[in-house]
């Protein structure tokens, strides 16, 4: 019997404030997830028998007291943008007396930072896992386990899909393979999983889906590898082919969406694999159409290509095109903000994920301007929305901030305008449509009659309908997609007019504390004309500080919870700025009352 029977793993929050969470999307399916967390349900499936396993993923439900309390060990794995919510949850368990091992993306790259943790466990521990689990019973552990080699990872154990609450997702995720052959500066997917494929087979691929059918799944699957397409041949001649059958045999149940590289386009026979295994959705890094930001960064496939003809052809074959977008590079032109509107909305990108450049721990790029002495900050993991960058930009970082949300502000205007023409463009766009329309199933209907519903009734309303009627008559066999689209839209929509409004609250505190320090200007000088009134002005700046306090606060409240910390922050360093100024000139002030000798 084991010494830490009970084992509790829990996935920390992941922000609200993205694109990537599709929070306002998921209303209308009634999910409270899009994805789940499937590295920590692989880690699961390695513990042996004789161990009881709990799952709490805090983007599903709240973790208890009485979770705690029943566990033996607390396993964490989190990204960078989990931070936070991974330190508040290692807090909690510590104060319980809980053994904590930690582990995934952000405390491979940012171990030297995370506090409270017993084990934390290092880059891919596939195969060295249950070596550790027998040091941790044998009270041996060490504190920090390196980074492993590779593992081969083609016959790994099914995920333990059955500790999920599966109805509260938006879709599942698989993994067929990890690593990427190419070496962006940007990117730490490369450093840390390598640049050779390695791939499961195709049965123990076969074999994960299978049990999600099994555990009552349909829908959207995610095929959560770093580049889908790093080994061609394997994927074209093995995995689709395998796809296919299955797909076949349970009458389409599934539909695959994944990440990949652009020269994806360039195989017709892979394309057709796809489309035919149930793959309709693609994410695709574009980056920049500016060809020295792509030479800047190491983005050699996309260069070999052209760019706008690869997103065209894949989109013919059915297969929607998500994509990457990212502002910041040090060779962006003046134009960069006007290309990448004219090249999103030209080629019809409905899900157009912007975002500044990041430099993230354990990427090149991050190295470079170390070097360099250029980096500002941590990263909060959050490109999208976050209006900073946390390095020093070559371009000036006003006229970054002023092009980002003209960027924004276009793409996902207030009537959504320009958004729904990328739809329609899409959708026109098609050619082969038997893989890519969706079954219509009563959940969709039940989409469909809360779109209509609640849709018509935002400031886009009129341009949503126009879209629904428009594609009714259009693309009637792609109806289900179009209310996809739709919804979609609704989570874009409110996301970018929040994260303006975050920005214009941002804005108003500056102004608030600029006008504050000058009248601390004007009193100090009114102070050196007039002593008699010092207590007068000292009650004056006390009360006015007072009222903007409010006012600031008032309004950070108004916004979404989910956009409040950084305004918060700022809040609390504006509060003490103001608090230290009108200290110091209480002080000056009581010192001309005393008398002079």
């Amino acid at each position: 019997m084991p010494q830490y029977k009970n084992i509790l793993l829990v996935y920390p929050e992941v922000p609200g404030n993205t694109y990537w969470s599709y929070r306002y999307a998921l209303k209308f399916i009634n999910k409270k997830s899009a994805m789940p967390p499937l590295g920590l349900i692989s880690i699961a499936a390695l513990f042996p028998e004789g161990y009881d396993l709990k799952l709490v993923d805090l983007n599903v439900r709240c973790l208890e007291d009485d979770d705690i309390l029943w566990a033996d060990a607390v396993f964490i794995s989190a990204m960078i943008v989990q931070k936070e919510s991974m330190e508040a949850v290692v807090q909690r368990c510590r104060s319980f007396g809980r053994t904590v091992v930690a582990g995934g993306p952000y405390v491979t790259n940012s171990h030297e930072e995370i506090r409270g943790v017993d084990h934390l466990l290092l880059g891919e521990v596939d195969h060295t896992f249950s070596d550790f689990l027998q040091e941790m019973e044998n009270g041996t552990a060490e504190s920090i386990y390196a980074m492993p080699a590779h593992p081969d990872i083609s016959r790994l154990p099914v995920p333990r899909f059955d500790l999920l609450e599966m109805d509260a997702y938006g879709s599942m995720a698989v993994q067929y393979s990890r690593g990427c052959p190419f070496h962006c500066e940007f990117c730490d997917i490369w450093t840390v999983y390598g640049n050779t494929p390695r791939l499961k087979t195709a049965e123990t691929l076969v074999a994960e889906i299978d049990a999600l059918y099994r555990l009552g799944w349909e829908g959207a699957v995610f095929m959560v590898d770093d580049n889908f397409i790093g080994n061609k041949r394997r994927v074209k001649h093995e995995l689709l082919p395998a796809l296919k059958a299955w797909q076949e045999k349970h009458g389409y149940p599934f539909h695959f969406f994944t990440e990949a590289s652009i020269n994806l386009a360039d195989d017709e026979t892979l394309l057709s694999g796809m489309r035919e295994a149930g793959f309709n959705e693609v994410f695709i890094g574009i980056e920049t159409p500016s060809r020295e930001g792509l030479a800047e960064t190491g983005k050699s496939q996309n260069l070999k290509t052209d760019m706008e003809k690869s997103v065209r052809k894949i989109q013919r074959h059915g297969i929607e095109v998500l994509a990457g977008f990212i502002i910041g590079f040090d060779s962006d032109p003046p134009d960069i903000f006007d290309r990448q509107i004219d090249f999103i909305q030209k080629n019809a990108i409905p899900k157009a994920m912007i975002g500044l450049l990041t430099a993230l721990p354990g990427t090149r790029l991050f190295q470079r301007l170390e070097r360099e002495g250029r980096l500002l900050s941590s990263p909060a993991g959050n490109n999208t929305h976050a209006l900073n960058t946390n390095f020093v930009t070559t371009m000036d970082p006003q006229v970054i901030r002023q092009g980002y949300k003209k960027l924004l502000g276009y793409l996902y205007d207030r009537r959504m305008k320009n958004y729904f023409a990328r739809c329609a463009s899409l959708l026109d766009t098609i050619e082969f449509r038997n893989f890519y329309q969706r079954k219509i199933r009563f959940a969709e209907v039940k989409v469909f009659f809360k779109s209509i519903i609640r849709q018509p009734f935002t400031p886009y309303g009129f341009q949503y309908i126009k879209f629904i009627i428009r594609n009714l008559f259009k693309n009637r066999d792609l109806f289900a997609e179009v209310v996809t689209l739709s919804v979609c839209g609704h989570h874009f929509h409110k996301i970018t007019r929040l994260a303006l409004k975050k920005d214009k609250i941002e804005s108003l505190l500056e102004e608030k504390n600029r006008y504050f320090s000058e009248l601390v200007t004007q009193y100090s000088a009114a102070l050196k004309i007039n002593s008699e009134k010092r207590l007068k002005y000292v009650n004056r700046l006390w009360k006015k500080r007072i009222r903007l306090l409010r006012q600031m606060h008032a309004k950070i409240n108004r916004l979404n919870k989910d956009f409040r910390t950084d305004l918060n922050r700022r809040y609390l360093e504006i509060s003490i700025h103001m608090r230290d100024q009108m200290i110091r000139f209480e002080t000056i002030a009581l010192m001309k009352d005393t008398p002079q000798e």
